[in-house]
């Protein structure tokens, strides 16, 4: 399996849905999402602060109390219009280092990529079979 870095482009907002543009210089793809996601993002990106923690802060603290690290994310598949995406995280317990791969939706594992300045990779047959997005 052929992974591509990726990165986030855009972020369109109306108050029916979000869209997510994401992609390479020489091709991006739109995942769309419910327009609360798309305002946590917004939140995120431009460092404001929020009066009570959302759902990704909790992930977060989680992730923190166990000692866990996001090391990465990878959309992994599309079927329709619809992308499916997987969180890696890497914990240290005594001697062991384990890797946990959880299933997500693709816009909670970016909410938490961009949480974690993790990198965002997508499958290379993924990727080809995007729908492009032009400017």
């Amino acid at each position: 399996m052929e992974l591509v870095p990726i990165s986030f482009k855009k972020i369109m907002q109306s108050r029916a849905y979000t869209v997510i543009i994401l992609g390479t210089d020489a091709k991006q793809f739109a995942i769309y999402t419910d327009p609360l996601v798309g305002r946590n993002l917004q939140t995120l990106l431009t460092h404001e602060s929020h009066p009570r923690p959302y759902t990704h802060d909790l992930v977060d603290f989680i992730f923190k109390g166990l000692d866990i690290r996001l090391k990465q994310v990878i959309i992994n598949n599309i079927e329709d219009t619809i992308y499916f995406a997987r969180l890696f995280l890497e914990q240290q317990n005594e001697n062991q280092k384990q890797i946990l791969e959880i299933d997500a939706r693709p816009s909670d594992c970016l909410t938490l990529a961009l949480m974690h300045q993790a990198p965002i990779y997508c499958r290379k047959d993924v990727l080809e079979k995007a729908v492009p997005v032009e400017e």
